[in-house]
């Protein structure tokens, strides 16, 4: 297993240059058995690492582009009248994959975006009251640019809580970015990439995550941490019960990624910005990461 991971983070690493910790984070969420979310602007490569994400399992991959004009139903597909056999029949929608990339999600209206709901969460779809479950492992990666906001709908906050984490790749070094360049014509393409690992080898490795051991102590921690956002003054809507759950199964996929079969309070530090910013809805405009950044300092490491 632990060799089926560093070839998935290489063979992520031949399309994506320069971005080891991004990589992480989307393996983290990916193996953790969460979603991402990934915030930034136009032309960074987003879309480039969710579809070398999908290169690179053995399972089936669909994109979503996300515009006004979406239906939920484009997503979670719909019932055709057949006239050969005189009775409905179902068409599934792109939702029916194992690795789903939405693309600019925030251009989809708020109707279209609630079509994800109830599968992000409880990995089925619900159509005309028949409920159908999607193939497993089931990852979401959705992609929006936090800074043009024209045409664009904000996902609400049940939305946003189901996402494990979300991750800004920021743009490239100068050394990177040569490096881009000369790759352009060299390197490696993502149509060139190859599968290196199963959908029941990634259905193992999320059990084996899973199994990693988090002290009392370190759920302790997490527990004030996630706590502390409830009762701040400065913020107005705090972490969920479900981003207490997300935050542990991060910090255990980070832990066996570093290869460790126990977590480590380092691991919850690290991810607490990526697990709970998105979360919060901090009050007077207050930069939600700053006030994140304080809490990390007020609560005492175990």
């Amino acid at each position: 297993m632990r060799e089926k991971i560093d070839a998935l983070t290489q063979n992520l690493a031949l399309t994506i240059v320069g971005k080891a910790e991004a990589i992480r984070l989307v393996l983290v969420a990916f193996l953790g058995g969460g979603h991402a979310l990934l915030e930034d602007v136009p032309g960074v490569g987003k879309t480039l690492l969710a579809k070398s994400l999908a290169r690179s399992l053995d399972g089936k991959f669909q994109r979503l582009q996300c515009t006004p004009d979406l239906l939920p139903t484009d997503i979670t597909g719909t019932n055709i009248w057949n006239p050969k056999s005189g009775e409905f029949t179902y068409l599934p929608g792109p939702i029916f994959a194992n690795i789903l990339l939405a693309d600019e999600i925030n251009r989809a209206t708020p109707r279209t975006q609630s079509a994800l709901l109830e599968v992000m969460e409880e990995h089925q779809v619900t159509v005309d009251g028949v409920s159908r479950a999607v193939p497993q492992p089931f990852f979401v990666i959705a992609t929006q640019n936090p800074i043009e906001y024209q045409g664009t709908f904000p996902l609400p906050e049940a939305q946003m809580d189901r996402f494990m984490l979300s991750l800004s790749l920021g743009y490239p070094s100068e050394v990177e970015e040569l490096l881009m360049l000369q790759n352009l014509q060299n390197g490696v393409k993502v149509a060139d990439l190859q599968p290196c690992i199963t959908l029941a080898e990634v259905q193992e490795l999320r059990y084996l995550c899973s199994q990693v051991k988090v002290a009392t102590s370190l759920q302790q921690y997490i527990l004030e941490l996630v706590r502390a956002t409830r009762q701040d003054e400065e913020i107005a809507l705090g972490v969920s019960p479900r981003g207490t759950l997300a935050l542990q199964r991060a910090a255990q996929a980070l832990a066996f990624l570093l290869g460790r079969d126990y977590a480590i309070p380092d691991d919850v530090k690290f991810l607490v910005p990526h697990v709970l910013c998105h979360r919060l809805i901090p009050r007077g405009g207050r930069n939600s990461r700053t006030v994140v950044e304080r809490l990390l300092r007020s609560v005492s490491i175990p």
